[in-house]
């Protein structure tokens, strides 16, 4: 036992351990019914859900992909640790190689992540997809100095009047940057993303 919290607790994975000790809290919490799954947070495009969707994580609410990229993430971090626990390493090649780690483990629970999620979007994504299908066919403003096939962010203003931040993206090569006017006609649901034209290559005069 004395080893094993030696290892939980010592750089890298005390860093996991401690959000790990704050994941756990909140789930007791939410069974006990003192605070309530956070359903809303796949609503919102900007904040954390839209950090989330950028990233290739989106649909779940936030707290759900949250708690599994650090538990990942822990449990990666921990095994890596073990391994590293050769008496014949040299400390200094301990310390890199424990900030190698660091890197390996967030990258390995964002893997892991992105393919657990997949089919979570089936239980949680269908009034998102639904709400976010409500901006196809409006113009947005590109926030983001260039808009390609893997990156570009836009503000869109819903039918409400209220106005996000969603990611786009746009297969037609056309210069767009930072204030460009685009039109948006696809969503992607499985990526997060909408397809966007620029307005000009609409050839819709209204515009």
């Amino acid at each position: 036992m004395g080893e094993f919290l030696d290892v939980a607790f010592g750089f890298p994975t005390a860093l996991f351990s401690f959000l790990l000790v704050v994941v756990v809290g909140y789930w007791v919490l939410v069974l006990f019914g003192v605070v309530g799954l956070d359903d809303d947070a796949t609503a919102e495009p900007g904040g954390a859900a839209g950090f989330l969707g950028g990233i290739g994580l989106g649909g779940p609410p936030a707290t759900v992909v949250l708690s599994l990229l650090i538990a990942v993430a822990w449990f990666v971090s921990l095994a890596g640790t073990v391994l590293l626990e050769q008496p014949d390493l040299a400390n200094s090649l301990v310390a890199m190689l424990s900030t190698v780690l660091l890197l390996v483990a967030l990258v390995g629970g964002w893997l892991v992540t992105r393919l657990l999620v997949r089919p979570l979007r089936h239980f949680f994504h269908t009034d998102e997809t639904v709400s976010r299908n409500a901006f196809v066919g409006r113009v947005c403003v590109i926030r983001t100095g260039l808009v390609s096939v893997d990156f570009g962010q836009a503000e869109v203003t819903s039918p409400d009047g209220s106005s996000a931040v969603i990611q786009v993206r746009q297969a037609s090569g056309d210069e767009m940057g930072f204030g460009s006017r685009a039109m948006i006609y696809d969503y992607d649901a499985d990526r997060e993303f909408f397809w966007v034209l620029p307005v000009e290559a609409t050839g819709d005069p209204d515009y």
